[in-house]
């Protein structure tokens, strides 16, 4: 037993002393936020009939729902238009500047707040996508996503280069937005909006509403590190608990696809590709399916392939190489299915959803060509310098610093 305690310890150090994943979590905020966004911009022309209070699925039915389900949505704090386009937008903007990676911490509360008001408005609107839509939008707001790619993380290393020249920084934009924040809730509370249909969202707002005012204040005015060095514990414990959730997740859903799949006869004969080919629901370019359809060779490993895939995949992650073969793999599947079978945003979703298994070097060379190519870009207006790669060292200090934002 003793000579397991050495890895024990180094196991438990590594979990609490930093955030893990830097990477794979800013994958995941721009790819589920970017999916939400494009999905958002898309429906906008079509957003009364999906979400709004005359909708076909009515504020009345979707009450009676709500009060059996106890689901949380801001859309049903009011039947009336003006508030119904007051959530979009917000979940539009939210959207948005969760993508650049803008005050990540309240954004992606923002971002999960609209994403569960759309959705649970209209549960009939969904896909497959939408559901993992809906869960990771909760999953990232215990998550440091803004460690890296982020304008937190830009921020950060402003404020650290201006107070390393002895410069006195002062943040006033964060506890202005926790104010407007903070007075909104306790508004909609005063107001028995929030308690009306979800009894557990009061405490759940509050509790982050809160912890972000004791983090400011702990950054502010505490003596000494025990205070900052237990906060970052506790984020860091939390960070690396929900990106351990969203990658069971991911095995679930595909272990779950998989394991289904076999039961059934059509993908054990080899022949369920070739039907969602022939409906026009699914058929965009219809051309391009009858092609594929075509040839019954490529059904065949169509259909296998993918239930193999599947099946194999949650086992793969204890080998690299081969782990990394089948991620390829499921992502180009997925981008087929996004032209041939006409569901972009579902795809777009499982694409983000798989990018928190992507290893870290390539992630890390992939900021390097964005780099690069951004310098170039302005380069052509004039002399620009462009950054390399940063090392492990500077991502960890971007991210204690981003992480308490």
């Amino acid at each position: 037993m003793n000579r397991f305690a050495p890895a024990v310890s180094a196991a438990l150090a590594r979990l609490t002393g930093s955030a893990l994943g830097p990477y794979q979590s800013a994958v995941i905020r721009i790819g589920f936020s970017a999916t939400w966004l494009l999905f958002l911009l898309r429906e906008f022309p079509h957003r009364q009939e999906m979400y709004g209070p005359d909708g076909p699925w009515s504020w009345d039915l979707a009450q009676q729902l709500i009060a059996t389900n106890h689901a949380f949505t801001a859309l049903m704090w009011s039947d009336g238009q003006g508030w119904f386009e007051a959530v979009y937008a917000l979940a539009v903007v939210s959207s948005v500047l969760l993508l650049l990676g803008w005050r990540t911490r309240t954004l992606s509360v923002l971002f999960m707040v609209g994403v569960l008001s759309l959705q649970n408005r209209s549960v009939f609107m969904g896909d497959g996508g939408d559901n993992v839509l809906h869960l990771m939008a909760i999953y990232l707001v215990f998550t440091r996503c803004g460690q890296v790619w982020s304008l937190d993380a830009r921020r950060a290393r402003l404020t650290a280069a201006a107070r390393a020249r002895g410069e006195h920084v002062v943040d006033r934009v964060g506890p202005a937005l926790w104010g407007v924040l903070g007075f909104t809730l306790v508004a909609v509370t005063a107001g028995g909006r929030l308690d009306a249909v979800d009894p557990t969202a009061p405490t759940v707002l509050y509790v982050v509403w809160v912890g972000v005012a004791v983090r400011w204040a702990v950054e502010r005015w505490a003596r000494g590190r025990e205070p900052r060095v237990l906060l970052d514990v506790v984020a860091a414990v939390a960070h690396n608990g929900a990106l351990f959730v969203i990658m069971a997740e991911a095995c679930l859903i595909y272990a779950t696809a998989g394991w289904y799949k076999i039961q059934g006869s059509r993908w054990q004969d080899g022949t369920a590709v070739h039907y969602p080919l022939h409906l026009d629901y699914f058929s965009p370019w219809p051309a391009l399916a009858d092609l594929l359809a075509a040839s019954g060779t490529m059904v065949m490993l169509v259909t296998y392939g993918t239930v193999i895939v599947q099946v194999a995949f949650p086992f793969t992650l204890f080998n690299r190489r081969v782990k990394n073969v089948l991620l390829a793999l499921m992502m180009v599947e997925h981008a087929v299915i996004a032209v041939v079978l006409g569901l972009p945003f579902f795809s777009l979703a499982m694409i983000a959803a798989d990018a928190v298994f992507l290893p870290t070097s390539f992630l890390r060379r992939l900021g390097g060509w964005a780099a690069r190519a951004r310098g170039r870009l302005q380069g052509r207006g004039g002399r620009a310098t462009v950054p390399g790669p940063r090392g492990a060292g500077d991502d960890a200090a971007v991210g204690a610093e981003a992480g308490r934002t």
